[in-house]
Parts: C-alpha cells; sequence; structure tokens
C-alpha cells in the first residue's frame, strides 16, 4: 500500500526516471504529475475537484504573466544581434588594441564576451561568432590550444549571469522577485567573474608566457585614432542599448516588458548601422535622432518635460522609424529580422510548454505533501545555513549534467524556494533572501555550459572548430574555467556582499515606536446666531 509520505519521492523518482528516457521534457512534466494525481485521487489523498487548481494556475500564473512577456523581445533582441556582425567588429578591432600585450587577444575575447552578454543573451552564437573569428587568429599566433578552447567557451557563457540575461528574467519570475533586483544582484558577481577569468590569463602569461603570446605590432593592420575609432564604433552602441534596456529598468523608467521592446527595436536599430549598405540618408537621420535624444535628455534632467522636450524626442523616434525602415529594405536585413522572429517563436512556446508542464507537476507535488517533505529533508542537513548551500549547489551542479536552464528553473526551483526563503533570511534579510540565493543558482548553472560530457558550448566549440583541433584539447581545455566559475560560486556563498551591495537597504522601522503626532489647531467658536422662529 502507498502511503501519503511515498508519494513525493515517488514522483521525483518517476519525474527522473522519465527524463532518462528522452520524452520531451514539458510532456514529461504533465503526464507525470497528472498520473500521480490520478493515483493520488484513487488512493483518497485528495479529490478531482482539487486538480481544477491547474488550469486556474496556467491562465492565471502563466499565461497572463505580465512579466514573461520580456522573454520573447529579449530573444528577439538576442536573435537580431547575435548575425548583424557587431560580434566580428568588435572582436577585431578590441584584438588589434589588446593583442601586443601578452595574453592580449584572451583578453579581447574575454572583453568582447562580456559586452555581447549584456546584449545578447544568447550562448550559442556568442561562442560560435567568437570561434570562427577569433581561434584561426589565437592559433595563427601561437596560442595553446586548451587556452583557445577554454577561453572561448567560458567567455560565451558569462551572458547566462550579465544583466539583461534571460535567465535572470526567468529567476525572478520563479522566485517571486523583481527583475531589476536581480540583475542588479547580478553585477557584482560578473564583473568579479570577469575580473578572475583577466587574471587566470595574466597569471598563465607570467606562469607560461609561451601559452598566451604578444601579437607583433607589424601584424595590426589599424593603428592609433582609426583603431580606436573602430573600437568606439562598437562600444558607444552597445553602450547606449544597454543603458535604453537595463538604466530605463533600473531608474524606474520602464518595466521589463517595457524594456525589452525598446532593446528590440534597438537592436533593429544597430543592426541596420552596422550594414554595408545603411545609406548616407539614413546615416544623417541617425545623426539628428541621436543630436535630438541628447537635447531632451539635458532639458528633461534640468527643466522639465515641456515642449522642447515634447519635440526632441518625436524628432528621436521619427529617427528611429526611418532607420528601421532602411533595415526593412536591406534584403540581408530582412531575412535576418524573419529569422529572429522564428527563433523568438520557438523559445517562447518552449517555454510556454515547460511551465504549463512543470504547473501540472508541482500542484500534485503539493498535493501529496510534497512541500512538507522537501522542507524536511533540507532543514534536517548538518551544518545549517552552510550545509543547505553547500548540498544545494552540489546537487544542481550534478543536475546540470542532464538537465537544461529551463528544466531546473521551472523544475527544481519552484520546491526549494520556499525552505530557501526561510533558511537564508537570518543570514541576508527576508527581501534579499531569494537574490542571494538566484544570482548564486545562476553562477551555479553556468558550469552547465562547459562541464563534460553535455556541455553544451563545448560541442558548438566542436561544431565549428578545425580539424586540427582534437576534442581532447576542447574538454581539458574548459577545466580550468569550471574550476573559476566555482571559485565564483564559493565567493558568492562566502561573501553575499557581492550580490547584496547594490541591492536598496531594507528599512530598519520599529512600528511598534512608531508615533503619529497630529497638532490640535485651536479654532475660533463657531457663532450660528440666533435660533430662527
Amino acid at each position: 500500500m502507498i502511503t501519503l509520505e511515498m508519494m513525493p519521492p515517488l514522483m521525483f523518482g518517476g519525474l527522473v526516471l522519465a527524463m532518462l528516457i528522452g520524452f520531451p521534457v514539458a510532456f514529461t512534466l504533465a503526464a507525470v504529475g497528472l498520473s500521480f494525481g490520478f493515483l493520488a485521487i484513487d488512493l483518497g489523498f485528495f479529490d478531482l475537484n482539487f486538480l481544477q487548481a491547474i488550469p486556474g494556475r496556467v491562465f492565471g500564473s502563466v499565461l497572463s504573466n505580465e512579466l514573461l512577456l520580456a522573454i520573447p523581445f529579449f530573444t528577439f533582441m538576442g536573435a537580431v544581434l547575435e548575425r548583424c556582425g557587431l560580434a566580428e567588429d568588435m572582436l577585431d578591432s578590441m584584438g588589434q588594441l589588446f593583442g601586443p600585450i601578452r595574453g592580449g587577444l584572451g583578453y579581447s575575447v574575454i572583453i568582447v564576451g562580456f559586452i555581447l552578454g549584456a546584449i545578447t543573451g544568447t550562448v550559442a552564437a556568442q561562442v560560435i561568432a567568437m570561434a570562427l573569428i577569433s581561434m584561426p587568429v589565437m592559433i595563427r599566433y601561437g596560442y595553446n590550444m586548451r587556452y583557445i578552447t577554454g577561453v572561448l567557451a567560458a567567455s560565451g557563457t558569462i551572458t547566462q549571469l550579465v544583466p539583461p540575461s534571460l535567465v535572470l528574467i526567468v529567476l525572478a519570475d520563479q522566485l517571486g522577485k523583481s527583475v531589476g533586483d536581480m540583475y542588479l544582484g547580478a553585477w557584482g558577481p560578473s564583473v568579479f567573474q570577469i575580473a578572475l577569468f583577466a587574471g587566470y590569463t595574466f597569471l598563465l602569461g607570467l606562469i607560461k608566457p609561451n601559452h598566451v603570446p604578444p601579437v607583433p605590432r607589424d601584424a595590426r593592420t589599424l593603428t592609433g585614432w582609426a583603431l580606436w575609432r573602430k573600437c568606439l564604433m562598437g562600444i558607444i552602441p552597445s553602450a547606449v542599448l544597454i543603458f535604453v534596456v537595463l538604466g530605463t529598468m533600473m531608474l524606474g523608467l520602464a518595466t521589463p516588458t517595457e524594456a525589452g521592446a525598446m532593446g528590440a527595436v534597438g537592436a533593429i536599430v544597430l543592426a541596420a548601422i552596422h550594414h554595408k549598405d545603411f545609406s548616407r540618408t539614413g546615416s544623417k537621420v541617425l545623426v539628428v535622432g541621436t543630436i535630438a535624444a541628447g537635447i531632451g535628455a539635458i532639458v528633461g534632467i534640468l527643466y522639465s518635460q515641456n515642449i522642447v522636450f515634447k519635440l526632441a524626442f518625436a524628432v528621436t523616434y521619427l529617427a528611429v522609424v526611418w532607420i528601421c525602415l532602411e533595415a526593412v529594405r536591406i534584403p540581408d536585413l530582412r531575412d535576418l529580422i524573419k529569422q529572429g522572429y522564428q527563433t523568438t517563436m520557438r523559445i517562447t512556446c518552449m517555454v510556454t510548454f515547460i511551465l504549463i508542464g512543470s504547473t501540472c507537476f508541482s500542484v500534485v507535488f503539493l498535493g501529496v505533501s510534497g512541500g512538507v517533505w522537501l522542507e524536511h529533508l533540507l532543514t534536517s542537513l548538518p551544518g545549517g545555513v552552510w550545509g543547505f548551500l553547500i548540498f544545494i549547489n552540489i546537487f544542481i551542479f550534478v543536475v546540470a549534467f542532464f538537465l537544461d536552464f529551463f528544466e531546473i528553473a521551472f523544475i527544481i526551483l519552484p520546491m526549494i524556494a520556499p525552505t530557501a526563503q526561510k533558511i537564508l533570511a537570518p543570514v541576508v534579510g527576508p527581501d534579499a533572501a531569494l537574490i542571494w540565493f538566484g544570482v548564486m543558482l545562476c553562477v551555479n548553472m553556468q558550469t552547465s555550459f562547459l562541464h563534460p560530457p553535455f556541455g553544451f558550448a563545448l560541442f558548438y566549440l566542436r561544431g565549428v572548430a578545425p580539424k586540427e583541433v582534437k576534442s581532447s584539447d576542447i574538454y581539458w581545455g574548459a577545466m580550468p574555467w569550471i574550476g573559476l566559475q566555482a571559485i565564483m560560486v564559493v565567493l558568492v556563498i562566502a561573501f553575499p556582499i557581492t550580490v547584496t551591495g547594490l541591492l536598496d537597504k531594507p528599512l530598519d522601522v520599529d512600528l511598534n515606536k512608531v508615533k503619529i503626532e497630529v497638532p490640535q489647531i485651536d479654532l475660533p467658536p463657531l457663532d450660528l446666531g440666533p435660533p430662527k422662529q
């Protein structure tokens, strides 16, 4: 006889077994959830009316969730930018700028990976683009093969952590936290991670200088102002787009969905101005629109939103519309936008179906007291808070060998989030607990793209690498970078300030000591006159 206490571990085991068969995750979740749901009804653990919560949650928490509307916008933005040639220009200019110093090509890959991560948010395209452009150059100048494969794969995975990462949006939704707070919490670890990568390259240059040799100065095709101009032409538009997306959100000027919509339009503009067929008229319109935006921003900051402010931004909007029409006029960009739509639809449908399946599973899991079972299991771990964090991070690291990020976020995270809130709140406060936890898991899940045997970044790299690059070099080359990411996880656990430092401090107010004093006003006596007869 199956008891109620046996149902949660049986559900969890059944889910693992079904996924190992290889059936699509979204349908596996729904099938396991509904199967155990009907079994629970037959055993009398709850009645059929309980399952009415599933359509209620699907329509109430999934399909009508405004935060999830940001996913297609950010997906489209990344799909357009990954193919528009921006990565090629930035890698070429940065490589020539840093090339003459030892490890310079490695630094350029790390920096460009960080910048691209802030505007694209897709690991696959980033690894492929950087490998196609940088790998032949690094091989030509004698870089160590394992360093080449490792730095290219690791710099592509940083996009998972750098805002406006799609991963952070999903984490914020599943943890019930603000996307802006999740982005603020991720900035510290993402910058520290880049510093770790650069520091490893620097140390390698000191210990084994032949692994990261400098590029001869006479090999550069650009020098002086021409080189700086090409660097700035890649960095400045990217910085503007980052501000339009992240700055407006963090300043409270736009919601995540609105910021994503502006990012999608900005991606089309960026792709258009980088294309070789962009017209002179379009360039003039771009200059006029940029000047108008600057005037509008200055007027809005110094004065108020008067007629000059409105006219200036009206001109900017017209310039954006003109450039978007230019993009549609160019056949390459028209095809690029079409591909972006197809990619967006595919990913959005995948996320929606996984959410529907995970809803079926989680409702039944909670109905058979799975939440209580999981909380008891996690709170009884030795070591208290630190034992919990070590266990969860090792568990996520191992699970990431087999499950994709979305599957981890939609299946496992909702189960452990309530327990994490209860355990971590005494350390960093109730408001920051799940932000700290979410960013920590985000840093951890980066490794899922790197560690064998299913590291997707390694598969992407294998697919575009020349034949002389051995698969063993790709796998062994990833190991030091996995170690660096593991060090970053330890740093986030040991120093929560790396995540919470930029968050708003909670107000420490004792409500029992709050006094509201209303001053007494002496009013003259009312003279209503003699009563009327």
